[in-house]
């Protein structure tokens, strides 16, 4: 009985001390969506996705993990000020490897949506993603070097908007399932000189699907098109490894060139994210994205966020 109350202490503990970082994630979010971008879509637009298969494998080896994180500050007549905000995301990540002799395939499914409601503001989106990564690999004699064929899939559930409008104005809508939805395929060359790093590089096609018509010239279609086909070249690094005991780095950058327009296009996809891991049950993490898509927009887009949950592995 004696653990089992000193758990619940340390539990609680280790909750309201996160509570100032957790209040400055949900005001990071509040001034995220005041922004002329849908958070879903910059995590939408890239055109690859790593994904290592370690050459100990032998036969098949399937991971499935499901997350639920959460923010939440609160402020009664605080000099300070601030604003009152509750947000929350689940994610689910299902990931599917398998090895024989000099073959290698890969799946990787992700599958992520977060909601927040800010005082005065009502609730909105803070993550949507919908995700399938497929890889087909295979080792020449020298193992750090591979040919590789990926096919993805990404889009989001749910309605984005800009609400970056006068308050007497409805807000904007700007995305929406299948709108935009992207179709990616890359073949090339693989050079893998440790398990943790990664670089790619290859020729690619990407597909923008445009379900609403009424959204096609934002994502860079002409007006009522609903697909667009791009062929170019595609170039990658990929970086996962634990810096410090329970401390992990995930650290990948994408590019995306189109052969049919200028190189100063093209698509630039840099992700960052630092995983705590507190227990086998809890984690919290920091995550900082840019990207640069001048299809959708001539800015830089950032996107930052600051988070505490509980991840379980079902796999």
């Amino acid at each position: 009985m004696g653990k089992q109350v000193c758990f619940v202490s340390i539990l609680f503990l280790i909750l309201f001390s996160s509570v100032p970082a957790l209040g400055q994630e949900a005001i990071k979010i509040s001034e995220l969506l005041e922004d002329d971008g849908d958070i879903s879509v910059r995590d939408m637009s890239r055109i690859d996705n790593t994904v290592v298969v370690a050459d100990t494998l032998d036969g098949w080896d399937a991971r499935w993990s499901g997350g639920l994180n959460g923010a939440q500050a609160a402020y009664n007549n605080w000099s300070q000020g601030g604003t009152n905000t509750i947000s929350v995301t689940a994610s689910t990540v299902f990931n599917l490897k398998y090895r024989y002799d000099r073959f290698a395939y890969a799946l990787d499914t992700n599958l992520k949506y977060g909601k927040a409601r800010i005082q005065n503001e009502g609730t909105r989106k803070t993550d949507d993603r919908f995700a399938i990564n497929n890889k087909f690999s295979y080792l020449f004699d020298n193992k750090k070097w591979s040919a590789f064929a990926n096919i993805n899939f990404s889009t989001q559930f749910d309605k984005g908007f800009n609400y970056s409008v006068p308050d007497t104005v409805e807000p904007e809508l700007i995305s929406k399932t299948f709108a935009p939805a992207y179709f990616t395929q890359v073949l090339g060359i693989a050079f893998t000189p440790v398990d943790y790093f990664s670089a790619q590089a290859g020729m690619a096609m990407k597909e923008t699907i445009i379900e609403d018509t009424s959204l096609s010239e934002r994502y860079g279609l002409e007006a009522g098109e609903r697909f667009r086909f791009e062929p170019g070249y595609s170039a990658a690094m990929y970086f996962e490894k634990e810096l410090f005991s329970n401390i992990r780095l995930i650290s990948s950058v994408e590019t995306f060139t189109n052969l049919q327009r200028s190189i100063s296009s093209t698509d630039v996809h840099f992700s960052n994210e630092i995983i705590g891991e507190i227990n086998n049950f809890m984690n919290m993490s920091f995550q900082y994205v840019t990207i640069y898509d001048d299809d959708y927009s001539k800015k830089v887009q950032i996107k930052q966020v600051l988070s505490a949950g509980v991840s379980v592995t079902i796999l």
